[in-house]
């Protein structure tokens, strides 16, 4: 009977902490969503003042557009599952900004082109996986794909354009 007892209590413990896991993995992953749509964001911006081709040009309004709504969206999420959200890009997303501010025209949208498909495959892979989670940031990332998709499609056809 005792022993009954004791898998059952170590059975809810092993679940209450295979839970708070995946809620610390998902919180961990709205960070890093909300400080790469910040990032997003501002090389869109740059995009649009530094770009030399009106496809690299529209293709930073896009980004500014999609990516700060889907910032809303992830910081409703973080809310809701009380994560604290950041408020701006990561240090290393900072840096990356600077040295692009540096280029401008052709030089800048070659690299532009580069960095956003490199960037966008790593978020889509990050994404997807997140996307398998039932709770409210794997709903956000299951939501969020197919724009992330659409953005790598866009760079690429930058990239193929040069």
């Amino acid at each position: 009977m005792n022993r009954v007892l004791l898998s059952g209590i170590a059975a809810v413990l092993l679940s209450s902490c295979a839970a708070q896991a995946a809620e610390k993995a998902s919180a961990k992953f709205l960070s890093k969503a909300i400080e790469g749509n910040y990032a997003e964001v501002e090389m869109g911006k740059l995009a649009q003042s530094n770009g030399q081709s009106e496809d690299v040009k529209s293709f930073g309004k896009m980004l500014v557009t999609d990516h700060s709504a889907a910032n809303e969206k992830a910081i409703d999420v973080a809310k809701s599952m009380n994560v604290t959200a950041p408020t701006a890009p990561n240090e290393k997303q900072k840096a990356d900004h600077d040295k692009m501010a540096k280029m401008k025209g052709a030089e800048f949208d070659k690299m532009f082109a580069k960095d956003m498909i490199a960037d966008h495959k790593k978020d889509i892979k990050e994404y997807k996986s997140e996307a398998k989670e039932g709770d409210a940031a794997g709903k956000y990332a299951k939501d969020s794909l197919p724009t992330l998709e659409k953005h790598l499609q866009t760079a690429q056809s930058l990239e193929k354009g040069k």
